[in-house]
């Protein structure tokens, strides 16, 4: 008897606290987590290798900022093109396939052995600092979302990259070629075959 007596005047002392965290603000862990919580993922050294890693922005419920197209998904080449004509079968881009997370004003792009985490908001800081495919060369890219378009520009290099919805699938225009690629399935789809390596 003396020990229920306890208990409940453990829990009515704790009631209060309660009451008052459901009133007005929500805790931390119904909210979820917003895009600067999770640490900026960055490619390992010499690449992730044969094993796909996991997704980075898991938990994050920060919704898309305006005029973030919604890229999230997994997904694979259906066309490539060179200078407007279909690439030829031994073209790389054809056995391309790449996770896109994005929360907030965030989005990271794991493809080809790279994690590319970069905040879409125009600045150098904010933008990614990694490497390219090569796994040595150091990056620096400016993100942004222009006109529902994921645009990225290198630093101290005269060329956009960019990533855009079409109807269904997405036109990732990169350098030498632009791929169409279509989504099968959300971020946390496992791929359909090991990336070459």
């Amino acid at each position: 008897m003396i020990r229920t007596a306890a208990m409940i005047a453990t829990l009515v002392a704790f009631v209060p606290a309660i009451t008052l965290l459901g009133c007005g603000e929500e805790s931390a862990s119904s909210q979820g987590l917003s895009a600067r919580d999770i640490p900026v993922a960055h490619t390992p050294a010499g690449g992730y290798g044969d094993e796909f890693p996991p997704p980075i922005l898991t938990g994050c419920t920060e919704p898309l900022v305006e005029g973030a197209p919604d890229l999230r998904g997994l997904w694979v080449t259906v066309a490539v093109d060179v200078d407007g004509a279909p690439a030829p079968d031994d073209h790389p881009a054809w056995n391309h396939f790449e996770r896109i997370e994005q929360c907030g004003d965030r989005l990271v792009v794991t493809a080809g052995g790279v994690i590319h985490d970069m905040r879409c908001d125009g600045t150098v800081e904010n933008g990614v600092h990694d490497v390219a495919a090569d796994f040595r060369t150091p990056i620096v890219v400016v993100a942004t979302y222009e006109d529902g378009v994921h645009t990225l520009r290198p630093m101290g290099v005269p060329v956009v990259v960019s990533r855009r919805l079409d109807g269904d699938e997405m036109i990732w225009t990169y350098l030498t070629f632009t791929a169409r690629l279509r989504r099968i399935g959300p971020p946390d789809t496992e791929p359909p075959r090991k990336e070459p390596s």
